[in-house]
């Protein structure tokens, strides 16, 4: 089960570098322009892909202690009152930097789990404070669907601004493995 955790970490790392090297084709502006997008903007949307993968980490985190090499304390980090629509990182740059360190982490961390990690039980409280119980795989599935999710809304609001990614395909991925 861990490998096909550790395949969605390296998609993820590989996504969005080609994600983040599309949106540097683009000045400020045009990232930050509200383009009725749920988020409004591309860089509302990557800073709450930030915010959603930190949020998470820490969860699983405060599952396993044992993640503490890869999920360092300072990585996992969230301002206090921080929300799905806070914007964590003004700059594109810094937002950029704080993302590959993340999709390091990501991958470290799956790579360092226990094998019977994905079988436990998950226990956390949601943003509203209330508690939850499933299977961990489910949470981790979720954690790497929430990233496609969203990144699918940046390559489509790329593509309205004339900004092509190329190929996102998963399985492009694992060919060229």
């Amino acid at each position: 089960m861990l490998e096909n955790y550790q395949l969605l970490a390296r998609y993820n790392g590989w996504f969005n570098a080609r994600l983040y090297d599309a949106c540097a084709r683009l000045d400020d502006h045009a990232r930050k322009t509200d383009r009725g997008a749920f988020f409004g903007s591309i860089h509302v949307t990557l800073n709450h892909l930030v915010w959603g993968d930190t949020l998470w980490l820490g969860r699983f985190w405060a599952q396993d202690v044992s993640c503490q090499q890869a999920l360092t304390p300072e990585l996992l980090n969230l301002p206090d009152g921080a929300r799905y629509e806070t914007v964590l990182f003004e700059g594109f740059d810094a937002l950029r930097t704080h993302r590959v360190r993340l999709d390091a982490a990501i991958e470290r961390w799956v790579n360092e789990l226990p094998a019977d990690f994905p079988r436990r039980t998950m226990r956390y409280s949601n943003t509203k404070g209330v508690a939850r119980e499933h299977p961990m795989w489910q949470a981790m599935t979720h954690f790497f669907n929430h990233q496609t999710h969203h990144r699918g809304q940046v390559t489509t609001l790329l593509i309205q601004a004339g900004i092509d990614v190329g190929v996102t395909d998963l399985i492009a991925l694992a060919s060229s493995t």
